[in-house]
């Protein structure tokens, strides 16, 4: 489903999607009616732009959480015009699975999109490049553990955030998925992150030091 209040994306939203043989069950265009929609519907996916009526503030991002707290399973995909690093922190809160935070322009690319989409109806977690800069950039300091990266290692930090599998990475930057693996390497040894068996482990890693490195 979609909670857009901009008619004209919230139906270009609904023709793209069906074009992909996506079903939208329903498109709202306030937090109220997202919360009534989904508890109709009980949806896979909502798509949820940050600034909804009547204030234009975060009453969508404040309706994704509450929807998240309803039904824990429901994937979340938030739309915003810029880069709003509290919202991205607040929206990922303690659970990571099945969360999105995309800029809107995004949109554009249609074959990434969708296939964010796809990875967060599946529990996955995608977070827009953009996002993760400034992420780390906010908490960024001389004894900050990210002040021991490289300038490559943070690439292939932003891209492991964004759900990139190595070969993407690889292709993306240039270099060989050996080198890839090898700065992935880097990273987790020098953030003292330890690895798990859990499939999206690399970008859980990222979020859970991005709130944590106050």
């Amino acid at each position: 489903m979609i909670a857009e209040d901009l008619a004209l994306l919230r139906e270009g939203l609904v023709a793209l999607l069906r074009e992909n043989e996506v079903d939208v069950v329903a498109q709202v265009k306030d937090g109220p009616a997202l919360l009534q929609a989904i508890a109709g519907h009980r949806p896979d996916l909502a798509i949820v732009d940050v600034r909804l009526p009547p204030t234009f503030s975060d009453e969508g991002l404040r309706a994704a959480i509450e929807a998240r707290r309803r039904q824990p399973e429901l994937g979340v995909l938030v739309l915003s015009q810029y880069v709003e690093t509290a919202y991205a922190n607040e929206l990922i809160g303690e659970n990571t699975g099945g969360i999105g935070y995309l800029l809107k322009e995004r949109i554009g690319d249609v074959r990434a999109f969708l296939d964010a989409l796809q990875r967060v109806a599946a529990g996955g977690t995608v977070l827009d490049r953009q996002v993760v800069t400034e992420l780390l950039a906010a908490r960024d300091g001389p004894r900050d553990a990210l002040s021991s990266l490289t300038g490559r290692e943070r690439e292939v930090l932003e891209l492991m955030a964004e759900g990139r599998s190595n070969t993407a990475i690889a292709e993306s930057l240039f270099v060989t998925p050996g080198a890839v693996e090898k700065h992935i390497t880097s990273i987790f040894a020098k953030l003292d992150l330890a690895a798990c068996h859990d499939d999206h482990r690399r970008v859980l890693a990222v979020l859970l030091y991005l709130r944590v490195a106050h």
